[in-house]
């Protein structure tokens, strides 16, 4: 049983690190935007609560998160564990899922500066038909500006724009700097804590993985 949190800003990688080791541990990759759509589809009771708050324009509450998070995890494709991208947001939500007696064995962040990820982010450019991606700095068009396969312009997405970009980069770090001091301070506790890692997800994306699987497997 390996279940494990993935903490990180948008654009360091974690989208990436978390495929490479769902596959190695044979593991799913858990969101809370999926188990929502997820349980609204089945027309679970969970989904049916969960339909009428948004359906009434409201937020879906951390007590209705949690139990949605226990009826996941109780199916067989997480008898080996999971792996929770973009969950717990707050303090709050880690110490429901922890009273809710839901053991997490690892807490991973991969860590980027400011500047690194608007870099990354607002050098990306798209061509909207293929949904191919390119990026001016690390990933190039032949042609500037141009698709490699049918010469149509590139495009940047307005969520790749640096304002765009900062602005969810602060959204961030107001919501989990708190989060990261929380389970840094947990882990330091001692006793049935979760274990507390840090990455530099400025490094190549092998390496990044091999570091995080040698301390999966250790």
């Amino acid at each position: 049983m390996l279940r494990i949190i993935l903490l990180g800003p948008p654009g360091a990688g974690k989208g990436t690190q978390a495929q490479l080791i769902s596959k190695e541990f044979n593991i799913p990759q858990i969101s809370t935007g999926d188990m929502l759509r997820a349980a609204i589809k089945e027309g679970t009771e969970l989904g049916k609560i969960a339909k009428s708050v948004m359906d009434a324009g409201q937020l879906v509450s951390d007590e209705l998160i949690i139990n949605l998070v226990k009826e996941r995890i109780a199916q067989p494709d997480c008898v080996n564990g999971c792996i929770f991208d973009g969950f717990p947001r707050t303090i709050a939500q880690a110490q429901a899922l922890a009273e809710a007696g839901v053991a997490i064995d690892h807490v991973i962040e991969i860590s980027v500066p400011d500047d690194e990820i608007v870099s990354r982010m607002s050098g990306r450019r798209a061509h909207l038909p293929s949904g191919r991606t390119y990026h001016v700095i690390y990933n190039p068009p032949k042609v500037e500006g141009k698709d490699d396969i049918t010469g149509e312009d590139l495009v940047q997405r307005d969520d790749d724009k640096e304002e765009v970009v900062r602005d969810r980069l602060g959204v961030y770090h107001a919501q989990t700097a708190a989060l990261i001091d929380h389970y840094q301070s947990v882990a330091k506790s001692g006793e049935n804590a979760p274990a507390y890692h840090d990455f530099d997800g400025t490094k190549d994306i092998n390496t990044v993985r091999d570091e995080i699987f040698a301390v999966l497997k250790g």
